[in-house]
């Protein structure tokens, strides 16, 4: 595919977090979109000014209008993203479902898909993180988000076995993405935003204290993976192209959410004042304490960029949200 599309990408997702800040980079690229999802999240978000989502389309009806639809390609990141929604009828509709109708439709049609996946579908990170297909169906996620992932990974290799796929395909077991444009997240945002807030209105940030011998107050560790980064991989997977295949998509390298939280407090030019709480008994039993995504797989398909480090992507970001704060 060339990077200079005749027609538009087909983007779910597009009003969210990965999604705007996909749409962001298909401007600067000059590629045209066809956007889908809630109508009213392109309203209210304020980190979507000047943003040009080209067509947009509501989630619901994009099915009914799909077939009469022109465009090259399928970007689905859309999904019920919460690690708290316990509704498994509900994720099952809007996480595995949808997905599975514009494989299908990608498949009948010869078009290239990309989605999204989870690293929620590695479970405790007791089987590790490689991104080894053969592996996939012993893995156990630990919440009906994590395994709604897992089953439409699952189904899509099942599919691509009966020779029911698109011409190429890629899925992206996302880690743990930030960057600007995830406040409407909430509490499912990332811990930098929610150091930006708390170091701002109370001086301080609170962490989990650990609960597992050997490891210290803080030393819990994640692959923090700029959102910018993410978005460098989707347009590889497509331009290259990626031509199968279910990928790790994280910066390769564990973080312990110290580093990350004092970075925010150098960024703003405050005193570090860090007070450790402990883990809440209700998520104590499932809480991870080390994720790291094995790159190989990526980078053997000729991936070659380096992932922003830690230290830079908060920076750009804690300066984004300084110049947003600002400028309101």
């Amino acid at each position: 595919m060339n990077q200079t599309l005749p027609s538009p990408l087909l983007l779910t997702g597009a009003a969210g977090f990965i999604g705007s800040a996909f749409a962001r980079s298909c401007n600067q690229k000059g590629i045209p979109l066809i956007s889908v999802d809630s109508l009213s999240h392109f309203q209210d978000r304020p980190e979507h000014q000047n943003i040009d989502f080209g067509t947009l389309i509501d989630r619901d009806e994009l099915f009914e209008k799909l077939p009469h639809l022109a465009f090259s390609a399928i970007v689905h990141l859309g999904a019920c993203a919460s690690t708290l929604e316990m509704n498994e009828a509900f994720l099952h509709r809007v996480n595995v479902e949808y997905s599975q109708k514009l494989w299908t439709f990608a498949a009948e049609k010869k078009l290239p898909m990309i989605y999204a996946s989870s690293a929620a579908t590695y479970g405790n990170g007791d089987q590790g993180y490689k991104d080894d297909e053969t592996r996939l169906a012993d893995l156990k996620p630990l919440n009906p988000y994590g395994r709604s992932k897992w089953l439409f990974d699952v189904w899509a290799l099942e599919e691509e076995k009966k020779g029911q796929h698109p011409p190429t395909w890629g899925g992206f077991k996302f880690f743990n993405v930030y960057g600007f444009g995830e406040r409407h997240k909430k509490n499912m945002a990332s811990v930098v935003l929610h150091s930006f807030d708390q170091i701002l209105s109370t001086s301080g940030m609170k962490l989990f204290k650990s609960h597992k011998q050997g490891i210290a107050d803080g030393h819990q560790s994640r692959d923090f993976i700029y959102v910018g980064d993410v978005v460098n991989v989707l347009h590889f997977a497509l331009s290259h192209p990626i031509r199968r295949g279910i990928f790790n998509l994280g910066s390769g390298k564990a973080r312990p959410f110290l580093d990350l939280v004092r970075t925010v407090f150098q960024t703003l030019g405050k005193p570090e004042k860090i007070e450790f709480i402990d883990t809440p008994i209700s998520i104590r039993d499932k809480y991870q304490y080390f994720t790291e995504a094995s790159m190989d797989r990526l980078r053997s398909e000729g991936y070659t960029l380096p992932f922003t480090s830690l230290e830079e992507g908060v920076a750009v970001y804690v300066n984004q949200l300084q110049d947003q704060e600002t400028s309101s």
